[in-house]
């Protein structure tokens, strides 16, 4: 597996590089499965492919504080990053992976080799829900799938110096909650892995496999799909 430590200047370019790894391993333009790792650079939501806006997020609030709304290509409920929260995304490929692509057994293997990484910087942390990891019953990280043909990604957020308070601000309720959840207000269900981000990052390097760099990007597959859909508010108001 390569790894590629990358985050681009806005929210837009990094969901569109996501999606443009993903298609550029379908197109056969890279060798290998890839790790990326990255950060959003401000405080944005994030809305699933098939989210309904207006039901998921606290609108007024997000226009008070110009804080955007973006849409990702993954399935899923609202989140918000930015700051204090890593990104990864795993693009991998279903040969040799008996379990896959079945949704359910795609986010327990994959979390598995999460929850490995992890586990070795803070013990403690497991799978709960469809697709969260939780310490101490309290959620850090949430994370959602894209299938395509051959090859699926995978991603999701690891919380370590993150406002949990900016969750209640600009999320509504959520639609579809876990058992474990009981209830609580965004606040109170999420928690801040203790470790640095460059322990993270180390982690999950390691757990994956991802020794190689990845030296070449797809960033003219990443500025098409800029143009045609994230750069375009009709993309991620869809809904």
């Amino acid at each position: 597996m390569q790894r590629l430590d990358l985050s681009l200047p806005t929210c837009e370019e990094n969901l569109a590089l996501d999606e443009a790894l993903l298609e550029a391993a379908e197109a056969g333009e890279l060798t290998d499965e890839v790790l990326r790792l990255w950060e959003m650079p401000q405080v944005v939501v994030v809305v699933g492919r098939s989210s309904v806006v207006a039901q998921e997020v606290r609108l007024e609030a997000c226009r008070a504080d110009r804080v955007p709304i973006r849409r990702r290509v993954s399935g899923g409920a609202a989140v918000v990053a930015g700051p204090g929260c890593l990104m990864y995304s795993a693009v991998l490929r279903y040969a040799g992976r008996d379990c896959l692509p079945a949704i359910d057994r795609v986010h327990a293997q994959v979390l598995a080799i999460v929850q490995r990484c992890l586990g070795r910087l803070v013990p403690g942390i497991q799978h709960q829900g469809i697709s969260d990891l939780a310490l101490e019953n309290r959620k850090c990280s949430g994370n959602s799938v894209r299938c395509k043909r051959d090859f699926l990604l995978y991603h999701g957020t690891l919380l370590y110096a993150f406002d949990p308070l900016l969750l209640d601000r600009y999320l509504a309720t959520a639609p579809r909650q876990p058992a474990y959840r009981a209830g609580r207000t965004h606040s109170e269900f999420v928690i801040n892995l203790p470790a640095d981000p460059a322990q993270l990052r180390e982690a999950l390097a390691r757990g994956f496999g991802a020794r190689q760099a990845l030296d070449r990007w797809p960033s003219e597959r990443t500025a098409q799909l800029l143009r045609e859909r994230y750069a375009q508010e009709s993309w991620h108001f869809a809904r």
